[in-house]
């Protein structure tokens, strides 16, 4: 995928949350913290998400972008 964010980070798929049009995955990211991002299912589906997968996130302004390298 590519973007134009700057700013990444490795992260964990802690848990997802789905919904018929968007869904909810929180992160455990290296330092001591998580996020989350809220998406498109049809996204979450196409990218394969699952709970314990390893990603790198994008973070550019208020979204937080998860793609595979």
């Amino acid at each position: 995928m590519k973007h134009g964010a700057r700013n990444t980070v490795s992260a964990r798929v802690a848990s997802i949350k789905k919904g018929d049009i968007m869904s909810l995955v929180r992160f455990e990211v290296s330092v001591p913290a998580e996020m989350s991002s809220v998406l498109t299912t049809e996204s979450l589906e196409e990218l394969g998400i699952k709970v314990g997968d390893e990603l790198k996130l994008a973070i550019k302004a208020v979204h937080v972008l998860p793609y595979r390298e």
